[in-house]
C-alpha cells in the first residue's frame, strides 16, 4: 500500500484556490493535482505521510465550507491508483473489463481504491471530471470473477457516499473495442 492521499473538490473555482492554499500552508504535503475541473469546479489532491495529509485535509474541508462538493482521505492508497490516474498503465488482453462511473472526481478515486483492494485486478484508467460533466470514471480489468468482485467493492463505496452513477462488467469485451478502452 502507498502513501496517504487527500483531496477536496469545490463548486467554486475561487474558493477552491483558497482551499488549496490553506491546505499546503497547513502542513508539508506534496501537491499531486491542483486544477480547474469542468463544470466550474476546483480540485486539489495532496499526498504524503498520514499525519500531515490528515491535517491538511481537515483544514481544506473547513475552509471549503458550503462550496464543498466532495472530499476524500485515504491513509494507505492502493499502489495502482496513481499510475491509472496519470495514464501510465500499459494495455492488456485481460478477459473482463469493469467500469465504475461516479458523480464526482473524489468518489472515483475512493471507488478505484476500494475496487483494487477488494480483488486481484489491474486499474487501467481513472479519469476525473473534465470533458465528462464533472463525473469520474474508473476502468479496470482482470479475470471475470475478480472484476465482478472489484466492481462490487468499488460500487459499494460510491453508493455509500451517494455518488454512484453506474457500474458495469463486460465479461469478454471485443478486442477491437478493448484496444481503445483498456
Amino acid at each position: 500500500m502507498g502513501a496517504a492521499i487527500a483531496a477536496v473538490e469545490t463548486s467554486s473555482i475561487a474558493q477552491g484556490i483558497v482551499v488549496a492554499d490553506a491546505m499546503v500552508k497547513q502542513a508539508e504535503v506534496d501537491v499531486l493535482e491542483a486544477t480547474v475541473l469542468s463544470p466550474g469546479r476546483y480540485w486539489i489532491a495532496i499526498g504524503g505521510d498520514v499525519a500531515t495529509v490528515r491535517s491538511a485535509h481537515r483544514r481544506g474541508v473547513e475552509v471549503a465550507g458550503d462550496s464543498l462538493l466532495d472530499q476524500l482521505f485515504i491513509p494507505q492508497l492502493h499502489d495502482g491508483v496513481l499510475p491509472a490516474l496519470r495514464g501510465l498503465v500499459p494495455a492488456s488482453d485481460d478477459d473482463a473489463v469493469g467500469i465504475i462511473e461516479t458523480l464526482t472526481a473524489a468518489s472515483a478515486i475512493v471507488a478505484a481504491d476500494a475496487a483494487a483492494k477488494t480483488a486481484g485486478i489491474v486499474l487501467r484508467d481513472v479519469r476525473l471530471a473534465n470533458g465528462m460533466g464533472g463525473k469520474g470514471i474508473v476502468v479496470l480489468s482482470g479475470p471475470v470473477s475478480e472484476v465482478q468482485a472489484a466492481i462490487a467493492g468499488g460500487r459499494a463505496e460510491a453508493q455509500r457516499r451517494g455518488l454512484l452513477a453506474r457500474s458495469v462488467v463486460i465479461p469478454r469485451m471485443d478486442a477491437r473495442l478493448r484496444a481503445r478502452v483498456v
